[in-house]
């Protein structure tokens, strides 16, 4: 199978198995997430699933679920209450304890605060996302306020490792995220604790976020070329 052909495999196996009807469901961004959103709209058609509400994590999110006709809320909505029954999303790499980098899409505030508001927590992820150490081969995103790029930028020379100014592809200048902010890559030389840094670098101030994901550890969902799905609670 192609990875586009295995990303709609695990996304439908995620689906099937954690999503029941009458929850409160957070949706995440990426292209792996996409073919989870795009099940759970087909299943709310076939009647199969009812009484979704549904949480979206980026702009990209909310269309397709509009498109699927996917019933939108907020975290704040009083439908939802600031908490999620379930939340599926991707990730840009994943480790063998359930750590995760996400951001490489420029949604990870909302994916970070969805993925904590939720009781269960689920990663869909084709087999080149599965690495032995965080950061080494994709970068870490940061999402930072623009006035501290330079500040946060010399804060973060300590931690060592290669740092990008995220650029905008068809547009000229850098990336702009849905909440008017600019986004850090940091690429580390050698293997370090996301679990240490997810706290430390938040202490820098300019960081809105970082794209660590250790607190709450996910049921991951591994889609392999061969057509197999490996769960790893």
């Amino acid at each position: 199978m192609d990875q586009g052909s295995v990303k709609e495999l695990v996304g439908k196996k995620a689906v099937e198995t954690m999503v029941k009807s009458g929850m409160k469901l957070g949706l995440g961004t990426g292209s792996t997430a996409m073919p989870a959103v795009r099940h759970v709209g087909l299943l709310l058609r076939q009647g199969v699933l009812k009484d979704i509400r549904a949480v979206p994590t980026s702009f990209q999110t909310s269309i397709e679920c509009e498109k699927w006709g996917i019933p939108l809320f907020s975290l704040n909505s009083a439908e939802i209450r600031g908490e999620l029954d379930l939340t599926i999303d991707g990730a840009d790499e994943v480790d063998p304890r359930g750590y995760c980098i996400k951001g490489g899409g420029g949604a990870l505030l909302v994916e970070k605060i969805t993925a904590y508001a939720s009781k269960a927590y689920v990663i869909v992820a084709d087999e080149t996302k599965v690495v032995e150490n965080l950061g080494l081969r994709f970068p870490l995103p940061i999402e930072v306020i623009p006035e501290a790029r330079v500040s946060v930028s010399l804060a973060l020379e300590a931690f060592g490792g290669e740092l990008m100014l995220r650029e905008a592809v068809r547009k000229a200048g850098p990336v702009i995220t849905e909440h008017g902010n600019l986004l850090l890559d940091l690429r580390f030389k050698r293997p370090v604790d996301p679990v240490l840094l997810e706290t430390e670098l938040n202490r820098i101030p300019g960081i809105v976020e970082n794209g660590f994901f250790t607190r709450l550890i996910p049921r991951v969902l591994v889609g392999h070329a061969d057509g197999t799905v490996e769960i790893r609670d």
